[in-house]
């Protein structure tokens, strides 16, 4: 049997995570999860290391010290991923905002002739509930901008939720990845199209998150912005 991981990066999510495992594990399809926490001070870290007892072949935890960025766990655990030999490499949030019952769609998505599958909210079928209408604006036209700049034919370029079939993430050289806040999702996708890729979008409700603390940040927002003028003019390797 085909092997599926769930990356989830974890920061202060002592309010989500439980139920989060619960709630994968629960689906009617098989996954794994990989918990990669940077040092939670709230007891995140603990709680997955209990909740290993119940979970002790599903659940798995890398834990890193400091707070070192989106990006970096995500390479972190796509290099601990293909170390173990899973067949689907999955990106999600721990917060709800991406719907966990949706893995099972994006799965299906990569087993039919997706090399990537994207939980898009811009896509058509695809919303988003609980936003101000500022935000969902910013986020639509962040979009926007990067598809006219990229020529990239994804409309949802930041998108955070996706799974990677393995040979995606063999292929591209990880450690060439620069952008670790939301440009990084947009450098992943940018790669994987550019080294000849199938991308599919999956179009989902994206809903805000409730208990916890958003990490969305200007310094973030503007990393995006001015990083994809620099993808436009790297060498992918």
């Amino acid at each position: 049997m085909k092997k599926s991981l769930v990356i989830i990066p974890t920061y202060n999510e002592i309010e989500n995570i439980e139920k989060m495992v619960r709630t994968v594990f629960a689906l009617a399809r098989p996954f794994e999860l990989l918990i990669v926490d940077d040092g939670s001070p709230d007891g995140t870290a603990n709680m997955v290391k209990v909740l290993q007892k119940e979970y002790p072949n599903q659940l798995h935890i890398e834990e890193r010290k400091g707070k070192l960025g989106l990006g970096t766990a995500y390479i972190h655990g796509f290099k601990w991923a293909i170390a173990k030999d899973y067949d689907y490499i999955f990106e999600m949030d721990c917060d709800f905002s991406h719907n966990p019952a949706d893995l099972v769609r994006l799965l299906e998505a990569c087993e039919a002739n997706a090399d990537v599958a994207v939980g898009s909210r811009y896509c058509k079928g695809g919303k988003v509930s609980n936003w101000p209408i500022g935000r969902i604006l910013m986020s639509y036209f962040a979009s926007v901008y990067v598809r006219l700049i990229l020529w990239i034919p994804v409309k949802d370029t930041t998108a955070g939720f996706k799974c990677y079939r393995k040979k995606v993430l063999q292929t591209i050289d990880l450690d060439s990845i620069e952008f670790m806040g939301y440009a990084f999702q947009i450098e992943m996708k940018y790669t994987a199209y550019k080294k000849g890729f199938k991308i599919v979008e999956v179009p989902i409700l994206f809903t805000d998150r409730v208990l916890g603390v958003s990490k969305m940040s200007t310094k973030i927002f503007k990393e995006a912005f001015w990083g994809v003028i620099a993808m436009r003019f790297k060498k992918i390797k």
